[in-house]
């Protein structure tokens, strides 16, 4: 495995743990700060929709450079704003230092992951996509009892010293172990070259000229709204229907956790190997496992497994998805940016769509069966795009008359 992927996914490992520490953290931030419960709140869905803005703009404003460079600029902005999270006098500052963190986010897992492919033989550039992210997902694991652990003996402030601390570990990384060329034209011939990705925002903006750009966008939403809608209530469900008592919550969502970090790295193999049907089915996997959920979720034992086979579903297509994408793209790092963009979409209106069936009385379940819906559709709009690919590869090899 490339030096460089190591460095990326310690990228990755420290701006997940900055998403996901605050989740554990609120009530002490609210306390120091003195701001109400609400204000605190916003921390977390400031940063969210400056990922979603963030992932855009840079990656437009950063066209022409070279990506290892965009990369160091990256996380230099993701250090300066943990600096100014742990420093905070006050409740602006803090949540100023939260939306400079999130700037980075969707632009470093975008141009990354056109980074790491580039560092890798082609045949294996969704493994190299999925160690990458191999960061997020454990840091999905930890960040919550990271944060919490921390704060508890040393203070919320410590916590994201020590992310600031990741952060440049993660700099020093990138600019040592990440070669100059990385993300652009290999330097050597054969079997591990690749066409050069577009520059100019022009060139980039190209790319969305591809409905299988557009499909592929589209599945990621849905993807992702589906798993996101179900587990924005899970505790809900762990409690009010499984039976858990809430410090249970707590430890079921590191299982939900493990299996999510199972499910990149399975993905990442399988899209490998025949990219559209792994799609495919872990999208379906991911329908079948939330209908399950929903059917059995008052048996505590059988909810154990479903939330582990959730994670392992629910992140299985990730790799394949970006990797897909940036094909279609040309390797454009917009297009890249824009489907973690479409992720955050994603997540937005599933978590809107589950409290609308909580909202309506339908019961805690509800979130389950909603996500399993907009799942299907996923599956639906990425088996339409499997097809109008395999029927462009069959025209081109029909000889012409």
């Amino acid at each position: 495995m490339p030096s460089g992927l190591v460095a990326l996914a310690l990228g990755g490992f420290g701006i997940g743990l900055t998403e996901f520490l605050i989740a554990g953290l609120l009530p002490q931030v609210a306390s120091s700060l003195a701001v109400s419960e609400a204000a605190a709140g916003r921390l977390i869905s400031g940063y969210a929709s400056s990922v979603a803005v963030g992932a855009i703009a840079l990656t437009a404003a950063t066209a022409r450079l070279p990506r290892k460079h965009i990369l160091v600029g990256l996380v230099a902005l993701f250090v300066v704003g943990n600096l100014l999270s742990a420093v905070a006098p006050d409740y602006q500052v803090m949540l100023l230092g939260r939306i400079v963190a999130a700037l980075c986010h969707g632009s470093f897992f975008g141009i990354g992951s056109l980074v790491a492919r580039s560092l890798v033989a082609p045949e294996k550039k969704s493994r190299a996509v999925a160690v990458m992210f191999a960061g997020l997902t454990v840091a999905n694991v930890l960040g919550v009892p990271f944060g919490a652990l921390v704060g508890e003996r040393w203070g919320w402030r410590a916590s994201f010293w020590a992310v600031t601390a990741i952060g440049l570990l993660a700099l020093a990384g990138i600019v040592a172990l990440v070669p100059s060329w990385a993300g652009r034209a290999q330097p050597s011939a054969g079997a591990r070259a690749e066409p050069v990705p577009p520059t100019g925002l022009a060139r980039q903006l190209r790319a969305f000229r591809s409905w299988q750009v557009w499909l592929t966008l589209v599945a990621t939403a849905l993807g992702y709204g589906g798993m996101f809608g179900a587990f924005s209530y899970i505790a809900y469900t762990f409690t009010e229907v499984s039976g858990f008592a809430p410090e249970d919550v707590a430890w079921l969502l590191m299982v939900y956790g493990v299996g999510l970090v199972a499910g990149n790295l399975i993905g990442g193999r399988a899209a490998d190997r025949d990219r559209d049907r792994a799609l495919i089915l872990a999208l379906f996997g991911l329908a079948l496992t939330l209908a399950l959920f929903g059917l059995l979720a008052d048996s505590a034992g059988a909810s154990v497994v479903l939330v582990f086979l959730m994670g392992v579903t629910g992140f299985a297509s990730v790799p394949g998805l970006i990797t897909r994408v940036t094909d279609f793209a040309q390797g454009s790092a917009l297009a890249a940016s824009a489907n973690v963009s479409a992720s955050n979409v994603g997540n937005a209106l599933g978590a809107w769509l589950g409290g609308v069936a909580l909202s309506a009385g339908l019961g805690y379940t509800a979130p389950l069966y909603v996500g399993a819906g907009i799942v299907l559709m996923s599956v639906a709009v990425m088996a339409v795009a499997a097809r109008r690919a395999r029927s462009s590869r069959t025209a081109d090899r029909v000889p012409a008359r």
